[in-house]
């Protein structure tokens, strides 16, 4: 009786400690969120007002390489990998310097044009947030871990007002295949409070409803699939497109504000040979395809070199806003090119290659709920898991830690980093290899019965 008293008070006491932290959390970042939000709204208001405001791209990316590597390394790159990185590394221990850096960079890359996100900013921001409060009121290493995840949450969250996805987001994003349930409770609570703090604060969120939503059948079943498996090779192209942009850059052995100048230049010249849509946020296009109108084929190519040049050139940003961007213009072509929903698999889309290209499918396929509506979530969770499988064992996130292998046909190294996983087909490749042999055999034996007909 005494033992089961003392591990009822133990829980008690646990939980009630993580309430009140994560809460406190919750309140940091959320008005955190609002301050960056508003900033780079007006930011971006104030400088594109003139027509080629993006002239000023490479001044802005040559300032924000030099901010970061005079003042903060650490915030160079789109935010949450940085924080993952501290995460499985450092025990969590994020420098203050890294919160006003983050936040200057990114409004200048932004709002001169760069190709990336808010949201990275956010995580990164609320979880430098979160280890300095946890350095002020002492917490050892696995406490403050904690409380720099529900940071990541809790800037996920209130940065696209997706409470519940934002707080699976956080303990979803650290490991490939496994999710942190002793931070579940701390998550979901940092990500609400700090979404109804960040609304109380002004921010408005963008949700769109969709007019139709088709009831699940045989069709559209092998619809979804498919999508899934093509969002699947969105995902991989981004990845291996971020890779190549970070490979290029690392080879250029230049001074990084100057590398920071030719990426600026780049994205000039990208705005003057297709169009201005691919710079910024890209807000404008992903409402656009949400809302059934035709966008070029290749707006999700450009896309991605996009985001790539000036996140390895020198910009700063997240990462999330242009997976949208991709994923919802990439849905859009689909369904134009097979005469299906624009707006539904506009929407597939863009929670489908998030699923793949961060490997949050739980997470990508709740936001779809929160973000559109609830009759999306079967055909949401089908396309997304697929996405997630399809884009294998790489991540836009290379320090993800590996906790699962993706096929039993395949050998990979499990508690590895995701950069430096190596794929090599296992001892079950005979399978497939009969397989490939009994179906080729078939269809020889077909082909030659025919032509002697």
């Amino acid at each position: 009786m005494k033992g089961r008293i003392s591990e009822e008070t133990a829980l008690i006491y646990t939980v009630v400690k993580w309430i009140a932290l994560a809460t406190l959390v919750g309140i940091i970042v959320g008005v955190s969120t609002a301050v960056f939000l508003h900033l780079l709204q007006a930011s971006i208001i104030r400088l594109q007002r003139q027509p080629f405001y993006f002239l000023l791209a490479p001044l802005a990316f040559f300032l924000s390489a030099f901010m970061i590597k005079k003042l903060a390394p650490d915030a160079e790159g789109h935010g949450t990998e940085k924080v993952i990185e501290a995460i499985h590394k450092h025990a969590g221990r994020i420098k203050a310097s890294v919160v006003p850096v983050k936040l200057v960079a990114t409004i200048m890359t932004i709002a001169s044009g760069g190709s990336a996100g808010k949201e990275g900013p956010c995580a990164q921001i609320g979880a430098g947030l979160a280890a300095i409060f946890a350095r002020v009121i002492r917490l050892d290493d696995y406490d403050r871990k904690k409380l720099v995840i529900c940071g990541i949450s809790a800037g996920f969250a209130s940065v696209f007002g997706t409470p519940i996805a934002g707080a699976i987001f956080g303990v979803e994003v650290l490991f490939v295949g496994s999710i942190l349930y002793d931070v579940i409770l701390p998550s979901f609570i940092a990500g609400i409070v700090s979404f109804n703090v960040s609304s109380s604060l002004g921010i408005e969120y963008f949700h769109a409803a969709l007019n139709f939503v088709p009831v699940f059948e045989k069709a559209i079943f092998f619809q979804v699939v498919g999508a899934g498996i093509f969002f699947g090779l969105c995902s991989f192209f981004l990845v291996e497109v971020l890779k190549l942009g970070r490979d290029i850059a690392q080879k250029i052995a230049w001074w990084p504000p100057l590398k920071g100048f030719v990426g600026g230049a780049a994205m000039i010249v990208l705005a003057l040979v297709f169009s201005k849509d691919y710079l910024g946020l890209g807000l404008d296009t992903i409402q656009r395809c949400l809302s059934g109108q035709h966008v070029p084929w290749y707006a999700f190519i450009v896309k991605a070199v996009a985001t790539s040049v000036t996140l390895n050139f020198g910009g700063s940003g997240g990462i999330v806003t242009p997976i949208f961007f991709i994923g919802a213009t990439a849905g859009s072509w689909f369904a134009q090119l097979f005469n299906l929903n624009v707006p539904m698999f506009a929407a597939l889309g863009l929670v489908s290659v998030l699923a793949g290209a961060a490997n949050t499918p739980i997470a990508a396929s709740i936001m779809a709920m929160e973000l559109f509506d609830s009759r999306l979530a079967p055909f949401a969770a089908i396309a997304c898991v697929i996405s997630f499988f399809i884009t294998g064992h790489r991540s836009v996130y290379p320090s993800q830690v590996l906790g699962m292998r993706k096929s039993r046909h395949l050998d990979v190294k499990l508690g590895e980093e995701m950069e430096d996983v190596k794929t090599m087909l296992g001892q079950e490749e005979r399978e497939i290899v009969k397989f490939l042999r009994r179906y080729s055999g078939f269809f020889r034996k077909k082909e030659g019965g025919a032509k002697k007909q």
